[in-house]
């Protein structure tokens, strides 16, 4: 059906107001292809007598039903072109289309007359690019609304949507633009479900049966008013409409339930639990008075109920007025209307196009400038654009649909987000879109749920989750290939499981093995698996470091781990040889006394020398020769921590698979000469114990727990050196994106608050034998008196030992000399006075001794000697001799 209708009007206000809500109601309310509103100046009107605005309106209406005028592009090219033949006359704007499809082709026209095309209804955000330079969108862009639906999956912490949507220039741009703001968000659209413009029910049907094995719950409807419905209605007999499902419907849905005046129970409760948009108009006077004369004309049209009205009228109406404002505009400021001719266009012989009779609008770039820059007040709010031709203060009305019709849960604005308060009234505040200032009512989910469903499911596919775990060869007690029901046990299975047990629904679950037994597989190759769709999850000693964390998501880390360096702890012969060295009789203040004084004294002397030089460097600080033959109480390696390591050119052990190779090549420029991978615990040992000049290693580079094992399994003949250098931790690794993660993370803190992982641990991990890890203070390595207490002991004792038998020596020796000098002197004397003589007796003994340690051993030797023979010599010849003649001579 084609409506002329030729308005002729003096002031547009008076005349135009009824008549215009009335046609332009019409249109809306019945199934309309196109709306077109063509202004043309008549060729005879004195330009000069506009008062304020006289102007011929030409208004063609386009209906019919769109299954079948949208079932080729060949019929909608046709349909085309009446409003093309009305443009043949002399154009200075254009209103419409109703849809962004026939948008797209009309804007050339526009581009090529310069003709400013406006739109109240045509939502596709590209119709605003630069491409179309004479497109005015009057309503606002589904740019806004994509956002505002990319913000409420945030608001609800979803992280994957799934997008339903009429396959055409509408639904793809504007999904287009749902991806862009859901990645800003860290979330996706996981599946995009498209249908054909008027697609039966049995597409439909398909479509979201297909939908309906994907993982994600979340539901965007991005579709066309005609076949809107019928999705809910294939949803409701396919058992999507049920708890744990979320349907988002686009502004679509309310433009259908408000143009109804009475809305059909039926439809209701196939619609409870939908969250829809809409955009936003705030409640005015003028809108009210606008609804009540709409309401009247109808009723007397129609001779029964109303009918509804929805935003797009008042966007139309406003359309026309703003068109109306700027011409009254364009004139007060002294412009006019000139037309000329394109020699781009050609005759067309055959076609009902007669494109050489379109004129160029030459002020069409100063007359889109005018409306461009109007700001007034119209039934849809403040009309003024911004500098890319939207609307400004863009907002939407958040509704929930249950048994009662639609019921808003909040607004939204790109000023301050989500608010339970109109978004006029916080536009005198700054913008605020943080998290903490978001607000909406309670939802009424489907299935008539208060709480929000997580927004995902197992696909209903059959098809488990598919887990990838490290075939070790080493460690096995973390994880490792088994026969048991799982086929894998360990450490970091158990506390998967119990994280599993604590997800408030089923997860099932298949673990696959991955290596080949032989050698520890790649870590890294299989955090590739998982980024590569080939594992959903993997699970075991998987570090968390940054280059993992940019292909795929990690749960919280359930154990930490970070790398250190172990060495040797324990004396041998370089030690000794110091010690040794030590020992040696070298500048100090009793080298002369030992190599002087006899051989018995020697050891006695020499031990005070060890003394006096430990004394020395201990208390003068001078001790790096100590240092570095005690660094980490008595190491045979002299390395101190990775510093010392990377100054070094000896080799360095690290583990098969592990990121340990990657990090010190990558990041600590070691080259991969110096670094050898080590399969399992015996060659670590191996490789330590001959160390690197005997084609073993000076260090090893691994993760804490491993180090912690291998210390325990020597019967800790070694320890680390220096403090760990990464700060990471164990976790388990999920595709980007996977709602499970967050579940996971949470069950993960859960059983660290229940004090279930230490649990785990001590089944797994206790060792034999507790070693003491690491000394990482400084003050640690400082050399103290405490550092050489057994070598202190062991000159005490020594000293003891030595001074008592030197002690006992001397007195023999003083004891027998007096002997010899006494012989058989008459003590006459001794027994004058007892008392005077026994203190000269102690007297002259005491000086006896003193007198005995001040002479040499060889000097009492030849004494004893040369005694010993005279009285010899004397006994043969008289039978005694005195022993002071002796010493005499």
């Amino acid at each position: 059906m084609e409506l002329l209708v030729v308005i002729r009007a003096g002031l547009v206000e008076k005349v135009f107001q009824e008549t215009l809500l009335l046609l332009l109601g019409h249109a809306l309310s019945t199934s309309v292809l196109s709306l077109l509103m063509i202004l043309s100046l008549e060729e005879q009107l004195n330009r000069r007598l506009w008062r304020p605005l006289t102007t011929l309106m030409l208004i063609r209406v386009f209906s019919g039903e769109p299954s079948s005028i949208l079932s080729s592009m060949t019929q909608t090219a046709v349909d085309l072109l009446a409003p093309w033949e009305v443009m043949e006359n002399k154009v200075v704007a254009a209103i419409g289309p109703q849809y962004s499809g026939i948008g797209h082709i009309i804007s050339y026209v526009a581009n090529e007359l310069h003709v400013p095309l406006l739109s109240f209804a045509a939502t596709d955000p590209t119709l605003s690019s630069l491409q179309f330079p004479y497109f005015l969108r009057t309503t606002q862009n589904d740019y806004f609304q994509m956002n505002s639906i990319a913000d409420f999956v945030s608001y609800f912490r979803w992280r994957e949507v799934v997008a339903i949507f009429v396959d055409d220039e509408y639904g793809r741009n504007g999904i287009s633009v749902l991806g862009d703001a859901l990645a800003k968000k860290r979330a996706k659209i996981s599946y995009k479900a498209a249908f054909t413009p008027g697609a039966d029910n049995s597409s439909i049907t398909d479509v979201l049966a297909s939908v309906n094995l994907m993982e994600s719950r979340i539901f965007v409807v991005h579709v066309n008013p005609d076949s809107g419905l019928n999705i809910f209605s294939a949803a409701k007999s396919l058992g999507m409409m049920g708890s744990g499902y979320v349907w988002i419907a686009t502004d679509w849905l309310l433009t259908a339930l408000d143009s109804v005046e009475t809305m059909d129970p039926k439809t209701m409760d196939l619609l409870q639990g939908v969250v829809a948009f809409r955009h936003y108009i705030p409640e005015s006077n003028n809108k009210r008075r606008f609804k009540g004369r709409w309401k009247n004309l109808r009723s007397k049209e129609s001779s029964g109920g109303a009918d509804g009205f929805n935003s797009y009228a008042m966007y139309a109406y406003d359309t026309v007025w703003l068109v109306a404002r700027a011409l009254e505009v364009f004139f007060s400021d002294g412009n006019t209307v000139t037309f000329s001719s394109d020699p781009n266009l050609r005759k067309t012989n055959d076609s009902n196009i007669k494109l050489s009779a379109l004129n160029v609008f030459n002020e069409g770039e100063r007359f889109l400038q005018v409306i461009h820059e109007m700001n007034y007040t119209g039934l849809t709010g403040q009309i003024e654009f911004d500098s890319e031709k939207n609307r400004k203060n863009p907002a939407y009305d958040i509704l929930n649909i249950n048994n009662r019709g639609p019921q808003r849960v909040g607004y939204w604005s790109n000023h301050t987000g989500f608010s339970v308060e109109p978004p006029e009234t916080l536009y005198s505040k700054p913008p605020n879109t943080s998290a903490e200032h978001q607000r909406l009512n309670g939802i009424i989910w489907p299935g008539e749920v208060t709480k929000p469903p997580r927004g995902w499911a197992f696909p209903d596919n059959g098809e488990p989750l598919k887990i990838g775990v490290p075939h070790r060869v080493s460690y096995k007690n973390y994880v490792s290939k088994d026969n048991n029901s799982l086929g894998v046990k360990g450490y970091c299975i158990d506390i998967f499981e119990a994280a599993i047990q604590l997800i408030p629904y089923p997860v099932p679950r298949t673990y696959i093995v991955y290596g080949d037994g032989r050698r520890n597989p790649s870590y890294d190759n299989l955090i590739s698996e998982v980024a590569a769709n080939n594992f959903d999850v993997a699970v075991g000693d998987v570090t968390i470091v940054t280059n993992r964390t940019k292909f795929v998501d990690f749960t919280q880390p359930f154990m930490e781990s970070g790398l250190v360096v172990p060495s040797f702890g324990f004396l041998n012969t370089a030690l000794m040889k110091s010690f040794v060295d030590l020992l040696g009789v070298k500048s100090s203040p009793f080298s002369g006394l030992a190599s002087q004084r006899c051989s018995s004294l020697r050891v006695f002397f020499s031990l005070l020398n060890v003394i006096y030089k430990l004394s020395f460097l201990i208390f003068r600080g001078e001790h790096g020769d100590l240092t570095s033959i005690l660094t980490v109480q008595q190491l045979t390696s002299r390395i101190e921590g990775m510093d010392s390591l990377i100054a070094s050119n000896e080799p360095i052990g690290v583990q098969d698979g592990a990121f340990a190779y990657k990090y010190l090549v990558n990041e600590l420029n070691i080259p991969p000469s110096r670094i050898i991978s080590l399969k399992d615990e015996e060659e670590y040992l191996s490789a330590l114990q001959l160390g690197p000049r005997a084609g073993g290693v000076a260090a090893i580079v691994d993760k804490f727990p491993y180090i912690k094992a291998l210390l325990s399994n020597s019967n800790c003949k070694f320890r680390t050196v220096g403090p760990e250098f990464t700060r990471t931790g164990w976790g388990f690794a999920f595709q980007r994106d996977s709602p499970l993660a967050v579940d996971m993370s949470t069950a993960i803190l859960q059983l660290s608050d229940e004090g279930k992982l230490e649990n785990i641990r001590k089944k797994w991990l206790t060792y034999s034998h507790e070693c003491s890890m690491q000394i990482a203070d400084t003050e640690n390595y400082q050399i103290t008196v405490q550092s050489f207490w057994g070598l202190f002991l062991i000159c005490g004792i020594v000293w003891f030992i030595v001074l008592t038998l030197f002690c006992w020596k001397v007195i023999w020796q003083c004891q027998r000399l007096r002997t010899e000098e006494e012989g058989d002197e008459v003590r006459a004397s001794e027994e004058a006075s007892s008392s005077r003589a026994g203190r000269s007796l102690r007297a002259a003994s005491f000086k006896d001794l003193i007198r005995v340690v001040d002479k040499r051993e060889t000097e009492i030797k030849e004494m004893l000697k040369l005694k010993s023979s005279k009285k010899l010599k004397a006994s043969q010849s008289s039978g005694e001799t005195p022993l002071e003649n002796s010493l005499d001579t």
